[in-house]
């Protein structure tokens, strides 16, 4: 709805005095606000109501030989989030530094002003050094958080959290905004001829609170000023998080403006949040831009029916092809960490760009691999958080599925089997060390498994991908297997035999990320990953039994990573163009890993037709995979010398070494199996075909062996016979 936007300029003169200049300015403000209607009659709790469709049962679709391009369907026009007249300063995504956040006190170190920032999370330990929250020293209504914005900026509104503690419960009811040119004289925000009193946090720590200004204030400071908070009888303290909602202004005074501006890319992408409706648009937009390499098919649906959309990738989309790799990128595994799904549609988007512009880079790697991006995983818990907004989803709203399904502990737990099978057989050789089978109560109708985790591992199952990565955020650093601790401790390192390998395709990725790889970048919750340089075995961070990363390890020939995009799970976005550009190179980089190690085809000596299902052994690494369907296998290897073997029922083992160099592209390792005489006799025989001469010759001296065993037998028997009638006579 049209209406009018009182507008409040905030000047300081040289005398310590201000002037007001009043105008006003159209706004289109469309949102609906619940609050006190008397003291702070602009502010409340942003809210909406949905109905929600009744509930569906999924299935899965057949999606390997199947074209699926979305169309236009009959769909209810979607409620969208409360659209903010300015963005968010950037308190949640860092883009506020901490020297630019100042309080009255504070407790101590952990709870500083640099924590006052929306949905930051505590560390475990009662008194963290990472704590959650700014929390003043003192109890009364003298006490403030100050953020510095660095230039002129009109400030439109607040959103406030509580504290984030499993040890502390502190909220702030009520509190007052103050705003200033140089931090020593301050103007209060009014509310007609009264101070303007904004609504916090009454009951709930993580719900975030919208409070909107009357009228909006230019200025370069802005303070929050609690006035009541939880006082927990005399124990409790003024704690708070928050975020500050401001539109920057030109600086007349700024003669560089350069300095001050935000870097953005020169790629001319589609950078804003994509519901699921307009994301089937793009993909839909990309197909038809680019046909020839580009196909989109579903691997099912989610518990609503929304459909699992991928885009392929390739120089023939729909095939898969002798020696080329397959690689998958999969994000939105938890619906409300957005960045990782923004950042694919980018990347399909880039792509079909420099194809079409003959960038050699983008041309090589689509020719030389499959590539398929699966967006949004959970499109169900998206489009909940899409619903509440990037600032005010919260911490938690969406990242499960529709069932309150966390579909990263989902997968079939397969390390708990393949570590009590150690520990109990004796013989190592006996024991299986790659594609463990999936336990039968997992598999079942009743069994607690969501429909889009069911459609990934249909999909894992049909496509023989190599090298993977599940993009989420929240953090940054990159996570390698296994998730799972071995003895169930919280947290405890736990290497896979492919760990060398998965070191380097986790420092690929982090040392390429233009963010992560900034040695001044500060933590981003509770945990400093530059101390391990942004990488770390995922379950040294924190257990994760039932992860995509293992199940796709133990379960199928493919290496997966997670990536932790972002500090800002759902960033606001006008943050989306720095996200691309933190993770374009990355991204690439990653992509063309699949092509270390060595690869081959391991075919019939006799037929030359290719071996399915033989397996690859690697000397030293106890760790096997296997070739696929027309016999082609890739083996994920860092430069070196190594033993490898091929072997597969009813053939002779072969062995070879194979060096891997340091080139980006694979050593060609094939592999020529020779049958074993049985089976080799079995297979021509069903054909009715006739035998080689040296087949003839085997069989020759394998009946001529027969026959002089079985002489020789009978000839014993039959003088044991007439030794023993010898005897009785």
């Amino acid at each position: 709805m049209a209406g009018v936007l009182h507008f409040t300029l905030l000047l300081f003169l040289h005398c310590g005095s201000f002037v007001f200049i009043s105008t006003t300015v159209d706004s289109d403000a469309a949102f609906t606000l619940t609050g006190n209607s008397t003291k702070v009659p602009t502010t409340g709790v942003y809210s909406k109501t949905t109905t929600e469709p009744p509930k569906t049962t999924a299935t899965t679709d057949h999606h390997t030989a199947d074209r699926a391009t979305p169309k236009e369907e009959e769909e209810e026009e979607e409620e969208g989030p409360l659209e903010l007249e300015c963005p968010p300063l950037g308190l949640e995504s860092l883009r506020v530094k901490d020297t630019q956040l100042r309080a009255s006190s504070y407790k101590r170190r952990g709870l500083g002003p640099h924590r006052g920032r929306l949905n930051i999370q505590s560390g475990i330990e009662d008194g963290d050094i990472y704590d959650g929250a700014w929390c003043a020293q003192y109890r009364d209504k003298n006490q403030w958080l100050e953020v510095d914005a660095q230039r002129p900026t009109r400030f439109t509104g607040v959103i406030l959290q509580g504290r984030q503690s499993i040890w502390s419960w502190n909220v702030v009811h009520t509190y007052k905004v103050q705003f200033s040119n140089d931090s020593v004289v301050w103007k209060p925000c009014m509310n007609g001829t009264e101070e303007a009193v904004f609504e916090g946090n009454p009951v709930n720590s993580e719900i975030p609170v919208l409070s909107l200004f009357n009228t909006s204030t230019v200025a370069r400071y802005i303070r929050i000023n609690p006035q009541s908070w939880y006082e927990n009888g005399t124990q409790g303290d003024i704690c708070l998080r928050a975020e500050v909602l401001g539109c920057t202004v030109p600086d007349p005074n700024n003669i560089y403006p350069w300095q001050t501006e935000a870097t953005e890319t020169r790629d001319k992408l589609d950078f804003r949040h994509h519901n699921y409706k307009e994301m089937r648009k793009l993909m839909k937009s990309v197909n038809e831009a680019c046909p020839d390499i580009t196909r989109i098919y579903s691997i099912g649906k989610s518990y609503k029916g929304l459909k699992l959309y991928v885009m392929e990738i390739s120089d023939n989309p729909g095939k898969h092809e002798l020696g080329e790799p397959e690689f998958r990128y999969v994000a939105g595994m938890h619906g409300n960490e957005v960045v990782g799904k923004e950042i694919l549609l980018n990347l399909m988007q880039y792509m079909c760009q420099e194809y079409k512009a003959g960038n050699q880079r983008i041309v090589h790697l689509i020719k030389e691999t499959r590539i398929h991006l699966l967006p949004s995983m959970n499109p169900d818990g998206y489009e909940l958080a899409f619903k509440k907004g990037s600032e005010m989803a919260g911490w938690a709203a969406g990242r499960y599925t529709y069932e309150g399904i966390d579909l990263n502990h989902n997968f079939a737990d397969l390390n708990s089997g393949m570590w009590t099978a150690i520990e109990l057989e004796t013989d190592r050789s006996k024991l299986i060390n790659h594609y463990f089978p999936i336990p039968e109560q997992y598999t079942s109708e009743d069994a607690f498994v969501a429909p889009e985790t069911r459609a990934v591992i249909n999909w894992m199952q049909n496509i023989p991908f190599v090298l993977s990565a599940n993009l989420h955020g929240g953090e940054l650093v990159v996570t390698y297997p296994y998730d799972m601790t071995r003895d169930w401790a919280p947290r405890e390192h736990t290497p896979t035999p492919d760990e060398s390998f998965f070191r380097w395709l986790a420092t690929a990725y982090a040392s390429t990320n233009q963010v992560m790889s900034n040695p001044d970048r500060r933590p981003c919750h509770n945990k400093d990953f530059l101390r391990y340089n942004n990488i770390i075995n995922g379950a040294d961070w924190h257990n994760v039994p039932g992860s995509m990363n293992d199940f796709s390890y133990l379960h199928t020939n493919c290496f997966e990573i997670t990536v932790e995009l972002s500090c800002d799970k759902f960033p606001h976005a006008i943050e989306l163009p720095i996200e691309w550009e933190n993770n374009r190179e990355s991204l690439l980089i990653y992509m063309e890993q699949v092509h270390r190690g060595i690869k081959g085809v391991v075919r019939d000596k006799d037929t030359e037709a290719g071996i399915p299902d033989a397996i690859i052994k690697v000397d030293d690494i106890d760790h096997h995979i296997r070739s696929v369907t027309d016999g082609d296998y890739w083996r994920l290897l860092n430069p070196g010398e190594y033993r490898v073997t091929a072997s597969a029922q009813g053939y002779f083992p072969s062995s070879r070494t194979c060096h891997v160099r340091y080139d980006h592209y694979p050593t060609i390792c094939d592999f020529r199996l020779t049958k074993v005489p049985k089976q080799r006799l079995k297979d021509i025989l069903a054909k009715g075909g006739k035998l080689p001469k040296d087949l003839q010759l085997r069989l020759r001296q394998l009946r001529l062996r027969k026959l002089r065993v079985t002489t020789k037998a009978l000839n014993q028997r039959r003088a044991a016979a007439a030794a023993r009638e010898a005897k009785r006579v």
